[in-house]
């Protein structure tokens, strides 16, 4: 993870990025045809490009059963750059990256597959100079993951030799259960070494979620708060406004839950509650995070029923147009029982935050695209307002505002002007565009620049991915075991159903909208 001085002088200058660019390496993308490299993995480059942070000796290998030849899948990802791109695109800096593009077609069951890659990858390190390093990019479906990286290792791609490294970036779902998820990792430290392993959560990429560190350890005010001794509760909210977009068929395998929790949501809750890392090291900061998840307190299936809530989309009104429920979506069953909204009341059970709660919750068609972190402290002590015209207390309020907008704001109380004494709610607003200047991303750029140069801080690490699965497999199984029977029981346009208000009520506390 990269650190940035942010003194008054680089301040003034906030467009510098200053970071050295990554080492000499070939990236090789499986799913080159696929939206997520048209949609997010080229845009990310092409930022880093304009960045000065991709060294002159780099090269993209494009992986897919598509027969182009290189001129051709230049001209396709071109188009498809000019389409996605984050920014305007510079003609000269598109020229430079498009230039060091290659395709191989591939079958990815034919092992003679990867050796024609392991010949195209030779000839680059002789010609482009990429010096035998090469990234490996799975943007495949996951019932693949480990025959790729199999064949990989029986083609010798994989092995590490003198300075030369080799790594594997591996897109979620990670397993689709507990067991799954020990199965596969098991199976691919029977080929790569852990640190080869870059498992990658494009959450973790935003600014904002790298930022809640620096805010937390590098401002004494923050720090002694954040704790069960003044925090009365943790808000966790991802929410999107839109349906499914065509994805019924990954969809109805996945889930809200499988989808969204043991992964980007867990992060969240993992970075927010980590007690100090001895350094930003990366594995100084994972194993806070993991001792996180680990303490997660287990739930019963008498828990399961309790603390958690699912629900799926009915017809609604979002953006001002009726939009179809979920059952009418392409790919999904007109019967369907996956959830499309999750709702969750977790503690996690360590000496920082015993019996605080944390409210997790995520949908689909939603009323906002919103993702934030609210930590809600606990109400100041009435005593001292008792004869005057104050009638109750609001509690404080410190959000972490993760997009669309990125930032964070705090909410207190202050005195309004007059003779009596009567409080106002002052809500003070920073948001990172203002302060640091607007640098358009995909969210991919720091974790691709990251794995070129081996900080792995940002990335999933086997046992953090087997914990998160050990909170989940078991709401899971009673989920499973019960069929929901109000589905649809949410309309489209709304924050859920009603059982998720009721979760948080319970004591006395309610969502924030």
């Amino acid at each position: 993870m990269k650190t940035f001085d942010t003194t008054e002088e680089t301040a003034e200058r906030p467009d510098e990025w200053k970071a050295r660019p990554a080492p000499p390496c070939a990236m090789v993308i499986f799913g080159a045809t696929g939206d997520l490299t048209k949609r997010k993995l080229i845009p990310a480059l092409y930022n880093l490009v304009t960045n000065d942070l991709l060294p002159e000796a780099f090269a993209v290998v494009g992986v897919s059963r598509t027969q182009l030849s290189d001129d051709e899948f230049r001209q396709r990802m071109e188009e498809d750059l000019r389409r996605f791109a984050t920014v305007e695109v510079d003609d000269a800096k598109m020229e430079w990256l498009m230039r060091r593009l290659h395709h191989v077609c591939a079958d990815a069951g034919d092992p003679e597959t990867f050796r024609r890659l392991g010949e195209a990858l030779a000839k680059l390190d002789e010609e482009a100079g990429t010096a035998g390093n090469y990234l490996f990019y799975l943007a495949i479906p996951p019932s693949v993951f480990e025959d790729h990286v199999r064949c990989l290792g029986e083609a010798g791609l994989t092995r590490e030799e003198k300075d030369r490294w080799r790594r594997v970036i591996i897109e979620k779902p990670f397993g689709h259960d507990l067991e799954s998820a020990r199965i596969l990792n098991r199976r691919i430290r029977e080929v790569l070494h852990e640190r080869q392993i870059y498992r990658i959560d494009h959450y973790l990429g935003k600014e904002t979620v790298q930022n809640i560190m620096a805010f937390r350890f590098a401002n004494g005010i923050f720090e002694p708060v954040w704790n069960r001794r003044y925090v009365d509760h943790v808000q966790i909210t991802v929410a999107e406004t839109v349906g499914v977009e065509g994805r019924g068929a990954y969809y109805e395998e996945a889930g809200a839950l499988r989808d969204m929790v043991p992964n980007h949501m867990f992060q969240l809750l993992a970075i927010t509650a980590m007690e100090p890392p001895i350094s930003f090291a990366a594995d100084a900061v994972r194993d806070e995070r993991v001792k996180v998840l680990s303490a997660i307190r287990p739930l019963s299936p008498e828990d399961v029923l309790r603390s958690t809530v699912r629900g799926q989309y009915g017809e609604g009104i979002a953006d001002g147009e009726r939009v179809p429920p979920y059952r009418a979506e392409e790919s999904v069953s007109p019967s369907s029982t996956t959830e499309t909204f999750v709702a969750l009341e977790l503690f996690v059970d360590s000496w920082r935050w015993a019996d605080v709660p944390f409210y997790l919750r995520t949908g689909k068609r939603l009323p906002k695209r919103v993702t934030e972190i609210a930590i809600q402290f606990k109400r100041a002590p009435f005593v001292l307002f008792r004869d005057t015209p104050v009638e109750q207390l609001s509690s404080n309020l410190l959000v972490m505002h993760i997009q669309p907008e990125e930032g964070i704001s705090l909410r207190f109380e202050g005195k309004v002007p007059g003779p009596d004494m009567r409080l106002g709610t002052v809500k003070m607003q920073f948001a990172y565009a203002d302060y640091f200047g607007s640098q358009p991303h995909t969210g991919y750029e720091t974790l691709l620049y990251d794995c070129m140069t081996g900080d792995s801080t940002l990335f999933h690490r086997s046992d953090m991915v087997e914990a998160g699965w050990c909170v989940v497999t078991p709401i899971l199984d009673v989920w499973k075991a019960l069929t929901p029977r109000n589905f649809p029981n949410y309309a489209a346009g709304t924050w859920g159903p009603k059982e998720a208000d009721e979760l948080i009520q319970r004591e006395g506390r309610r969502w924030r909208s």
